[in-house]
């Protein structure tokens, strides 16, 4: 066990301490006991270290952002305790971050394992959701429903433990970390960066997995040169609980077989010194006047970056890219031009700009559309205003604020507007 700063993440260690490191990535809403089963064996060969997500299993709530803002932790809690080069194995969100790891430290990892894992977790719409629920409701709604995502029918009914288990686990995750979590997955996407991923990598998955499935192994497998593919019959996404005894033979294989060599004591890839060869001092020469090429002038860049980009990146956080795919796609000639004047001036300079956070962004946008009477668009902005924080009951003292100030027709007729996207956004799907 480990007190945990802000910047490293709870881990522990079993196994012998002279062995190899093999670190085992766990899933969003689960701790470390996701791999009991495989320890037994694991230990037998690897020195096994396991940690848990901000905010899971009793670790800090420290909420991460980002997949990159956990690789870092990751990092610093190995730092710390001088493990420079080691196996990874990581499951779903764990899976993410043994991706991101292969990336931007391949000097790091002597071997990689992605199981249940994809290089694009559904859509930042779904997990944004998500987030919106939690914030509303709590994690009991996802806890309840979270068998469904990770166990076959069968064996949840024939392991009603296990399926407690599994419920309580989410249920005692700190909220603010799962929605920070879930963030994290919305923003992952590295689809175009796969085959940068140069270390051995053994893709696995269950064939009954509906939340990250063979299709999205397969694009894994696709991506990422000279990756394996080994499909777990009769498992779901959380594969290495229902199905302990294949998945822990898969690894023991993989890691065994396939761990890169050719890095040193300090976790360095060991490149040879090229030869010195001697240099003979020659008599400068000045050189003739027509050789001499007139100076080349560099233009330098002037005026700020066109905040098209960054507008449209901002547009589709805030309003999600369902919102945004339907407004471009029904852009024509006549309106074209308009739906890029408001994704580079109201998204990319004004909605971009650090004076103001988002949820103070979207209560003056909520108050201006309810001034002005523009009731469609307060919808898609109340929509809005759940992803960027604000909860129902925040949105509602802003629009009994704007009652004072606008009216109470104006009120009104906002609260059955704003009522009514609150019920689809925060109601949970069972």
């Amino acid at each position: 066990m480990s007190e945990t700063p802000t910047n490293t993440l709870q881990y522990r260690f079993d196994g012998p301490e002279d062995a190899p490191v093999l670190i085992l990535g766990p899933s969003l809403g689960t701790t470390w006991h996701m791999w009991d089963r495989q320890i037994p064996e694991l230990t037998q060969q690897w020195r096994v270290f396991r940690f848990d997500l901000p905010g899971h299993g009793g670790a800090p709530a420290y909420p991460a952002g980002s997949v990159g803002d956990l690789a870092e932790r990751l990092l610093a809690t190995l730092d710390g305790l001088g493990v420079q080069r080691f196996g990874y194995a990581g499951c779903a969100l764990g899976g993410a971050l043994g991706i991101e790891l292969a990336l931007r430290y391949p000097e790091r990892i002597a071997s990689l394992a992605l199981i249940a894992a994809s290089p694009r977790f559904g859509t930042a719409d779904e997990f944004r959701q998500r987030g919106v629920i939690v914030r509303t409701n709590g994690l009991d709604p996802i806890a309840r429903t979270s068998p469904d995502r990770w166990f076959t029918t069968g064996f949840a009914a024939a392991q009603p433990a296990i399926t407690e288990w599994a419920v309580q686990m989410v249920r005692t995750t700190d909220p603010g970390c799962y929605i920070a979590a879930c963030e994290a997955l919305a923003s992952f996407d590295v689809r175009p960066r796969l085959a940068g991923v140069a270390v051995p990598t053994l893709v696995l998955v269950g064939s009954d997995d509906q939340v990250t499935g063979p299709a999205e192994a397969r694009t894994l497998v696709a991506g990422i040169p000279d990756a394996r593919l080994a499909v777990v019959p009769g498992a779901s996404h959380l594969v290495p609980v229902e199905q302990p005894a294949a998945v822990t033979d898969l690894l023991v294989r993989h890691f065994s077989t396939a761990w890169q060599t050719g890095f040193d004591a300090t976790g360095q890839i060991a490149i040879p010194a090229v030869p010195v060869k001697p240099v003979l001092a020659a008599t400068p020469q000045p050189a003739p006047v027509a050789a001499i090429a007139p100076a080349v002038v560099v233009a330098q860049p002037t005026g700020r970056p066109d905040p098209y980009d960054a507008g449209i990146k901002v547009r589709r956080e805030v309003l999600g890219d369902a919102h945004v795919d339907g407004e471009l796609a029904q852009a024509d000639e006549f309106s074209g031009d308009f739906q890029e004047f408001i994704t580079r001036y109201a998204w990319g300079e004004i909605w971009d700009r650090p004076g103001l956070d988002r949820r103070s962004r979207s209560c003056v946008s909520l108050t201006a559309l309810v001034a002005g009477g523009h009731l469609d668009e307060l919808a898609f902005h109340t929509r809005a205003a759940l992803r960027n924080g604000l909860t129902p009951d925040e949105i509602k003292e802003v629009l009994l604020q704007v009652a004072v100030y606008c009216g109470a027709p104006a009120a009104n007729s906002a609260f059955k507007v704003a009522q009514q996207v609150i019920r689809e956004e925060t109601t949970p799907q069972e």
